[in-house]
């Protein structure tokens, strides 16, 4: 570990000596990514820092234990336990982001939320799963941006699609993919009786050209007239674009921007990471490779949550995590249990590590 640690010290520092060129400064691409990948070794570098700063301290403390003033060994007593005690700390955290990471983390996000069982309940909860989803995206600072929704007669949508932009995304929002499950009296009930509905949330990281390459000849364009902003007024124009990926059958409309360019680039990008998706999927199946993470990479048909109203109850049916805390949670305090989830994931992950070396 040691080695892989002054190694990545060493590239940290070969990026600042970098960022400070010139050329670097002109060159946006590069200055991009140079900055991304010092971000990415800034922690540990710090840590590593931090780690050899008290390793070095601990030899003088002990020889202060030595001295005959009580006042002195006492400090020396009480540095050396805390040195000792954050040592461990250190040691902890470096094995948790040196551990293998996903490389759609730092990635953005489209996200597809269905009403799937329930009717109009369960429209209502993708309405409600939809707000919760838009309150933690606010509190990270990440942008919310509509491509589709399907409003419901008796609110929420049936189905509503949207990309979650900001900094890594993915890392937080690939726990979310499966059934979410809701328990508690529908406003359409007339008689009180608690119903149980079903909304299904699918998170894809944003698949980039690079990812996969959509070629025209597969693609059929059509444009189409959309409606105003919020369903209001008409526009005469032919500026909405459904592109379909001849393949498959594939297909995604945008009507959100007046231009029919900028729609055309939407949908293709939404289709892009909706097939690339799909292709992990099959890649997964076929090598019995675990998705995103040891959580497991949840399918619609996978309940992984229940939110129970009148208990006020959220349970993560992975990993046995329950709290009552459902009203915080419904109100975009997501991390109450994303957290849980990132926590697990990482004891796993480690657990694992530990098993391959032995």
């Amino acid at each position: 570990m040691l080695d892989r640690l002054k190694m990545m010290e060493a590239r940290y520092n070969e990026i600042n000596d970098l960022l400070m060129q010139p050329e670097t400064a002109a060159d946006v691409k590069k200055l991009t990514a140079l900055s991304k990948e010092q971000k990415s070794l800034e922690k540990v570098v710090t840590l590593f820092h931090e780690q050899q700063k008290l390793e070095a301290s601990i030899p003088d403390l002990k020889e202060m234990k030595k001295e005959a003033d009580p006042e002195i060994v006492e400090m020396a007593t009480m540095e050396l336990e805390e040195a000792q005690k954050r040592l461990v700390e250190i040691e902890d955290e470096i094995k948790v982001l040196l551990l293998p990471k996903d490389p759609n983390d730092e990635k953005d996000v489209v996200v597809e939320i269905r009403g799937a069982v329930g009717g109009d309940e369960a429209n209502i909860f993708a309405g409600d799963l939809f707000r919760m989803y838009t309150k933690y995206a606010e509190s990270k600072g990440w942008k919310i941006t509509v491509f589709d929704a399907m409003e419901s007669d008796q609110g929420g949508y049936s189905n509503i699609q949207f990309k979650v932009s900001g900094e890594s995304v993915y890392s937080f929002l690939k726990y979310e993919s499966g059934g979410h499950r809701v328990q508690r009296i529908p406003v359409t009930e007339a008689n009180g009786r608690i119903q149980t509905s079903i909304a299904t949330v699918l998170v894809m990281p944003e698949a980039e050209e690079i990812d996969f390459q959509l070629e025209e000849k597969d693609l059929r364009i059509d444009t189409f007239c959309s409606s105003g902003p919020g369903g209001q007024g008409v526009n005469t124009t032919y500026s909405a674009v459904r592109v379909t990926y001849i393949p498959t059958g594939d297909f995604v409309a945008c009507q959100i921007y007046r231009s029919q360019h900028e729609n055309k680039a939407t949908a293709m990008e939404i289709l892009r990471t909706r097939i690339y998706e799909r292709m992990l999927e099959e890649e997964a199946e076929k090598t019995g490779a675990t998705r995103q993470s040891l959580i497991g990479h949840g399918e619609r048909s996978e309940k992984i949550r229940t939110y129970n109203y009148p208990q006020n109850r959220v349970t993560d049916h992975r990993i046995g995590f329950t709290i009552n805390r459902l009203d915080a949670i419904i109100d975009g305090k997501l991390d109450l249990v994303i957290s849980e989830l990132i926590n697990e994931d990482q004891k796993r992950k480690l657990s694992s590590e530990e098993e391959i070396k032995l």
